[in-house]
């Protein structure tokens, strides 16, 4: 059974036992405490913690995921992935463990034909928490599973919790047996490679206190509703029902490997290292690829290294295989193919994902070959101090600045004849995990913060925000925090958090900054709002300061935006709009906006882009706006079903999450986005569009800063007086200002070489007076002696060499000459082959030298160069120099 008709059938057996169907949302997590989706119920999880209510009662969906705190066991084991389809149900308040337990048994042994997967019952195992009575009593006397097939585990294996305080509550497991040939008999308990776990059932029945690890938390009590989150992993039972030793060798994992196969000429099967790598390559090319389809472009940060990371192992793995030439391409092409048949946005959006792909390729190649060189280097320096060990610190900037996996490192230095220091390595890894760990901790204990919102929610129910049609209006104070803790008043100089059961203040979202504004009460209170906040779906914050009075909860009020700052984002939010679609006019659809910020008269614009856009495409894009401007196209916003709105070719944000109903902003006939902020009525509101510039801000993603009304009228007014300015200084049109300005500098150029020139033969002519004041020491020719202050190094490098060349060749030769530039001693000295068969050589005459000036230096045995910090010390410095030559010739 293809993994396709799985996904299917799951959906469909639940859909017709009254579960809606949800989508399955973007990989981009909705949540601050996680970088993406790692479980099938992260969607649902506003409504397991109660912070909203579920508009069902029972639910099934397909979740993709993403895990990677393993990923060194990829293709190692037969179950590690980082990419995985989490199939689950969930019950809200309805059915709880017999339900879940009858329905799961159900759609595991059912004849396929009767649209199961026609599992065989008797080689189904079972483990229950150790004290679920009632779970190991409904598998015994309900299902009828034998006694010998229920096994009881403890909290670790068999409890489930988010990790913080909230819902908890015992699981029930399902495992396959797949047979003697993966190990001892003695189900789950005993050997979990041979009764492999397809399907998790949790029961939420209680909630949980603050505590570390999986299981030192207290249990507080029963919930008041009782629910259940089951997940099944979709690639296991693949595993199970296509009768494969691993999931690598599933139905959409194996075609990527057989590909792999293609391109390197190694055959799966033939050796372990090599089925490893293939395998690795089959899975991170998949993930990468989803990835991105869901929005994420490599970076250095957060979801963005995620992918970098992956992306770079898969290559290197294709290299490790002996690929020699861009493989990305190809192993992509294969993943959108098998894939698109469940996701078929991955088609869709087929050329923006192989061009983001592509050119992370590309940047990792590059990197790949000066990261070779920085190991080259420190492999030479480690050699030369006798040292055989590369250190853990080389090691680690290898991995964490050029992206070199350990075993990278390690295979590279063997060949050279090094070990690495992996301890050192490791520690530093560990050091970095345990930063990153404490930073998900801190995020995590954000969700006892949430719980005064929440109250308010559940007492006063959501914020209703007026603010598409009004700008002020009456409210009522429902909820106040001081300094982040519920109060029932607060007085003038507070630091408030206010909830209105109403306002016309937008709060921040969609890359549109929040409103600003006053709130004033009834009482004579006045609250100066700066920011507003929405840290519970549908619950505006305004986060101010009492200037006047007493603000009370139950207080009546007016509440009233700033409403030229307002104007001035909506114009900047519209623009925002028009440059979308003026991009992928001229772009093309890999133009996808990956973010914005629109604030008071300006905004940027995020968006996809292998490199960067030219000069002429920019200015017709700025073009194209303003003649938008000038048409007066009306704007207006609709609500419809996301549906209907996919269907009139509404643009959506990557990373966004939707729900059924969508707010879709329409500008005439030139664009069409779902968005839920707030826009000007018509474009002839924005007056001007300037579109400042681009740059790259990561790997295949440009930002574009623009200008826009006031603002834009101002910078172009000061660029016009500059131009004019400029003008009166080289007498000409404007016109003409590119070829004369060029000329100018031309010139100025031109006069720098002919100093440049003139400077370097006054310092050469003393070349011959030099080589004649040599002094014999020892029979060595020594020229020491300081140049005019000024001398640049290169300069000093050249009259070196000059007098090292005209003293005869059969003569050892030593010269070391010295200057002073921008205030600080400079160096360089030069041995002929003779002097050196003395054992005299310039990188050991430089760092003599360069030690007395307070600073160092080195080089290469016939000339080296080397600085310090004290010009009075010169003397001193040739004198060191004198000494060596005279103890070593």
């Amino acid at each position: 059974m293809e993994s396709a008709e799985i996904r299917r059938r799951w959906l469909s057996f639940f859909e017709e036992r009254g579960h809606t169907v949800v989508p399955s949302a973007s990989l981009i997590a909705d949540d601050p405490t996680l970088l993406l989706v790692p479980a099938g119920m992260v969607p649902f999880k506003p409504y397991f913690l109660g912070e909203v209510k579920p508009p069902f009662d029972r639910a099934t969906s397909v979740q993709k995921c993403v895990r990677t705190p393993d990923i060194e066991e990829v293709g190692k084991t037969t179950r590690h992935g980082t990419f995985f389809q989490m199939c689950g149900n969930f019950s809200f308040g309805d059915y709880f463990k017999e339900g879940a337990i009858t329905l799961a048994w159900e759609l595991l042994t059912s004849p396929v034909a009767d649209g199961g997967y026609g599992l065989d019952p008797e080689r189904l195992w079972v483990t229950v928490y150790l004290d679920d009575d009632e779970a190991e009593r409904i598998w015994r006397e309900r299902i009828g599973v034998p006694a010998e097939r229920i096994q009881r585990l403890g909290k670790k294996d068999n409890y489930w919790s988010m990790g913080v305080p909230g819902p908890c509550g015992p699981c029930s497991e399902i495992n396959y047996d797949r047979g003697p040939e993966f190990g001892v008999e003695g189900g789950p308990a005993v050997n979990d490679e041979r009764y492999v776990e397809i399907w998790n059932l949790v029961f939420m029945q209680y909630e949980r206190g603050a505590g570390d690890g999986k299981e030192d938390f207290p249990i507080l009590g029963e919930l008041p509703s009782k629910n259940i989150d089951t997940g099944l992993g979709l690639e296991r039972l693949a595993m199970v029902l296509q009768d494969v030793r691993n999931m690598y060798e599933t139905d959409t994992l194996r075609v990527v490997m057989d590909k792999a196969t293609e391109l390197t000429g190694v055959r799966y099967g033939a050796e372990h290292g090599s089925d490893v790598s293939l395998r690795v390559v089959a899975d991170h090319i998949r993930t990468s690829t989803m990835l991105i389809g869901d929005g994420v472009t490599p970076g250095n940060e957060g979801r963005g290294y995620v992918l970098r990371r992956i992306m770079r192992r898969a290559i290197r793995n294709m290299r490790l295989l002996g690929a020699t030439e861009p493989v990305v391409a190809a192993l992509v092409d294969v993943v959108i193919r098998t894939m698109g048949e469940q996701y078929p946005e991955l088609e869709t959006d087929r050329k923006r994902i192989e061009t983001v792909a592509l050119a992370e390729e590309a940047a990792f190649l590059k990197a790949l070959k000066g990261g070779t060189n920085i190991l080259d280097t420190a492999v030479t320096e480690t050699k030369a101090a006798g040292g055989q060990v590369l250190s853990g610190d080389q090691a680690f900037l290898l991995h964490d600045t050029w992206g070199f996996p350990i075993d990278l490192t390690l295979e590279m230095a063997a060949e050279q004849g090094l070990s690495v220091d992996e301890d050192g390595f490791r520690r530093l890894m560990k050091e970095q995990r345990e930063r990153a760990k404490a930073d998900a901790k801190a995020k995590k204990s954000g969700h006892a913060d949430l719980s005064a919102y929440r109250s308010v929610a559940d007492t006063s129910g959501l914020t209703e925000f007026t603010g598409y049609t009004a700008t002020e209006g009456e409210s009522t104070v429902v909820g106040l925090l001081v300094d982040g803790v519920p109060s029932p008043a607060a007085t003038e100089g507070d630091e408030v958090e206010i909830v209105l059961d109403r306002t016309p203040f937008y709060a921040e979202g969609g890359g549109q900054l929040a409103d600003q504004g006053r709130i004033r009460l009834d009482s004579g209170a006045v609250v100066q709002i700066r920011d507003v906040q929405q840290p519970v779906p549908g619950v505006s914050v305004h986060k101010g300061t009492v200037q006047v009075g007493e603000v009370t909860v139950g207080a009546s009020g007016y509440a009233a935006i700033d409403l030229t700052r307002r104007r001035a984002i909506a114009r900047a939010h519209s623009a925002t709009h028009l440059t979308h679609q003026a991009l992928r006019d001229a772009l093309g659809p890999t133009a996808a906006q990956a973010g914005s910020e629109n604030s008071p008269g300006r905004f940027r614009f995020d968006f996809g882009s292998p490199a960067a856009v030219p000069g002429t495409v920019l200015r017709d894009v700025e073009q194209k706006i303003n003649e938008v401007l000038a048409r007066e196209l009306d704007v207006h916003a609709e609500v419809m079903p996301i549906a209907e709105a996919k269907r009139q070719g509404a643009i959506a944000e990557f990373g966004e999450k939707y729900g059924e109903q969508v707010r879709v902003v329409t500008i005439g006939d030139f664009s069409k986005e779902l968005c839920g902020g707030t826009h000007v009525h018509n474009t002839a509101q924005l007056g001007l569009v300037k579109l400042l510039g681009e740059s790259s801000i990561g790997s295949g993603v440009r930002r574009i800063e623009a200008l826009v009304g006031v603002d834009a009228y101002q910078f172009l007014a000061r660029e016009h007086t500059v131009v004019a300015q400029l003008q009166e200084l080289v007498k000409g049109r404007s016109e003409e200002l590119p070829e004369k300005i060029a000329g100018m500098l031309g010139k100025l150029k031109d006069a720098e070489k002919e100093i440049e020139k003139f400077r370097a033969e006054k310092v050469l002519a003393a070349a011959a007076g030099l080589a004649g004041s040599a002094q014999d020491v020892r029979g060595t020719a020594l020229v020491t002696g300081q140049v005019p202050d000024g001398t640049s190094a290169d300069d000093l490098r050249r009259l070196v060499l000059d007098v090292r060349g005209r003293i005869p060749g059969d003569r050892p030769a030593v010269v070391a000459l010295f200057t002073t530039a921008n205030g600080r001693p400079l160096t360089v000295i030069a041995t002929n082959e003779a002097a050196r068969e003395r054992g005299l050589k310039a990188g050991d005459l430089v760092r003599t030298a360069a030690k007395t000036l307070g600073g160092g230096g080195g080089g290469k045995p016939d000339v080296a160069q080397g600085g310090g910090q004290n010009p009075a010390a010169i003397g001193d410095a040739v004198a060191a120099v004198e000494r060596l030559v005279a103890e070593t010739a």
